[in-house]
C-alpha cells in the first residue's frame, strides 16, 4: 500500500522553505519516493497509484513550475532505471534529470568500450538544471545509428554544464542550459530504442499534464483568493469558468490514472494524448480568465503570481499543439471503434 505521507511532508516542506524551496529538499526529505505509473500488487489488478504520484506532481507545480520541471525529471529517470535496470551505484541524496529532447542540431554520440560501459560525446540541448543536479539519464546515438539511453555522473571529467541555449523569462530557473561531453563516462541504459518502447513512456508523458494541471492550479488559487468587491459578478464569471476548465481536466486525469493502473503494461499513447491536450486547453483558459479577472495589479505587484503567468505559457509548449491534435485524431483512424467488445470496459469520449 502506497504511503500518503510524503504529501504532508510536502506541505511542511513547502512552509518551511517557501520560495526557496529546491529539489535537494524534495529528495533529502524523500517526497521523490513516488509509486511508479501503474504499479500496484499485480498487472492489470487496478491496485495502482498512478494519481497518488500524479498528486505529487500537481502540488509541487501550484507551489513552483520550475522546481516541478527539475522534481518531474528527476522522478522520470528513476521511473525509467526501474523500469528498465542497469542503473549504476549511487550516493544516497543523488538527484536526477532526464534530458531526451533530439533537436537536430544536438546530439550526443555513445562509444563502447571493450571493458563495458560507454563514451559519450556531443551536445545535449534543453538540460533543466543542469547546474544542480548529480546524474542524468540522456538519451543518444551508437554507431549503428540506433537511439540509445544512457546514465552519467555529471560530476567527471568531460562533462561541462554551458550558459548556453537557455535566456527565456518564463521557467527561467529551470536553467535548461546545453551540456557538452568530451568522452564522459556513462552506462547504457536498456536495448536500443527501449526509452519509447516502454509503456512507462506514455505513462511518463501524461504524468506532464498532472504538472501543467498543478500550474493552472496554482494560478487559478490567486483568482479565488477573497480580494476586491464581494458583489463583483465579472470576477465571479471569470471564477465559474475557472472552475468549468479544472473540473474537466482533474476529472480526464483520474480517468487516465485509473486506466494506466487497470492496464500497466499497454500501450497508453491515446489516454495520453487527450490527457496532455485537454489539460493544456483547460490551463490556458484558467491563465485567460485569470488575467481578466484580477487585472493588472497582481501581475506587476505578485511576484509569484506573475512569475507563474510567465512560467505556464513556457512549459505548455513542451506540447506540440495542432501536431499532436492531428496525431492523436490520427491514432484514433487507427484504432478499434469505442462499441468494439475489448474495449467496452474502458471509458471513452465517444459513449456515456
Amino acid at each position: 500500500m502506497f504511503d500518503p505521507a510524503p504529501a504532508d511532508a510536502l506541505d511542511s516542506l513547502m512552509l518551511r522553505h517557501g520560495r526557496d524551496l529546491a529539489l535537494r529538499h524534495l529528495v533529502d526529505a524523500g517526497i521523490d519516493l513516488l509509486p511508479l505509473p501503474g504499479s500496484g500488487s499485480g498487472s492489470g489488478s487496478g491496485s495502482g497509484h498512478t494519481l497518488a504520484r500524479w498528486r505529487v506532481l500537481a502540488n509541487v507545480a501550484a507551489h513552483d513550475l520550475s522546481l516541478v520541471k527539475l522534481f518531474e525529471g528527476h522522478t522520470d529517470a528513476l521511473a525509467i532505471l526501474a523500469e528498465l535496470g542497469g542503473a549504476p551505484a549511487t550516493p544516497a541524496g543523488a538527484r536526477w534529470a532526464t534530458w531526451c529532447a533530439e533537436p537536430p542540431d544536438a546530439r550526443v554520440v555513445f562509444e563502447a568500450e571493450s571493458k563495458g560501459g560507454i563514451r559519450l560525446t556531443g551536445t545535449k540541448a534543453w538540460c533543466s538544471g543542469a547546474a544542480s543536479v548529480t546524474h542524468a539519464v540522456l538519451s543518444g546515438w551508437n554507431a549503428t545509428g540506433e537511439p540509445c539511453l544512457a546514465a552519467v555522473a555529471m560530476d567527471q571529467p568531460g562533462v561541462r554544464v554551458t550558459g548556453d541555449g537557455w535566456h527565456a523569462v518564463g521557467m527561467a530557473a529551470s536553467a535548461s542550459v546545453d551540456v557538452r561531453f568530451d568522452g564522459a563516462r556513462a552506462v547504457q541504459i536498456g536495448a536500443p530504442g527501449d526509452y519509447v518502447r516502454r509503456p512507462g513512456f506514455w505513462q511518463g508523458g501524461a504524468g506532464i499534464a498532472a504538472c501543467w494541471f498543478g500550474g493552472a492550479l496554482g494560478i487559478a488559487r490567486r483568482v479565488r483568493e477573497p480580494t476586491g468587491p464581494k458583489s463583483d459578478a465579472h470576477r465571479f464569471a471569470h471564477l465559474g469558468a475557472i472552475e468549468v476548465a479544472l473540473g474537466a481536466a482533474a476529472a480526464l486525469l483520474r480517468e487516465s490514472a485509473a486506466w494506466i493502473d487497470r492496464h500497466p503494461q499497454a500501450d497508453a499513447q491515446r489516454v495520453a494524448m487527450r490527457a496532455r491536450l485537454a489539460v493544456e486547453q483547460a490551463a490556458n483558459d484558467v491563465m485567460h480568465h485569470a488575467g481578466r479577472a484580477v487585472g493588472a495589479g497582481p501581475l506587476c505587484r505578485d511576484p509569484h503570481f506573475a512569475q507563474a503567468m510567465a512560467d505556464l505559457p513556457v512549459f505548455l509548449r513542451q506540447s506540440h499543439a495542432e501536431r499532436d491534435l492531428a496525431a492523436l485524431g490520427q491514432l484514433l483512424g487507427k484504432q478499434p471503434t469505442p462499441d468494439d467488445n475489448e474495449h467496452k470496459e474502458d471509458t471513452s469520449p465517444w459513449t456515456l
